[in-house]
């Protein structure tokens, strides 16, 4: 089973990047960890300091909401533009996210 991605691509660094949309089963498995891995550090910090004080079962509520961050984090604070999918339909992507996606132009 494939899993829809977002591609983005941040037009002032040229750096391009791949962003999954919808559940996170790695966040589920592993917490805080893959927020590091992105090197997103804000929602790595606030995900380990919620596990800590939940005994980690706020893991469960993040494996539904963390792509849905990490791609709003990417696209309206560094700066990234989408310039495709690796699957799937921009349009359903948009709705299933519930955001305008900033598509690159040229």
């Amino acid at each position: 089973m494939a899993f829809d991605r977002l591609l983005l691509k941040n037009p002032n660094t040229g750096e391009i990047a791949r962003a999954p949309v919808g559940f996170s089963w790695t966040t589920f498995f592993f917490s805080f960890f893959p927020a590091l891995f992105r090197s997103d550090w804000k929602w790595a910090v606030i995900q380990f300091l919620i596990a800590s004080f939940t005994l980690n079962l706020s893991g469960l509520v993040f494996a539904f909401i963390y792509n849905k961050l990490h791609i709003k984090e990417m696209l309206f604070s560094k700066g990234f533009k989408v310039t495709g999918s690796e699957k799937g339909d921009l349009q359903r992507i948009s709705n299933k996210l519930g955001l305008e996606l900033p598509m690159l132009q040229g």
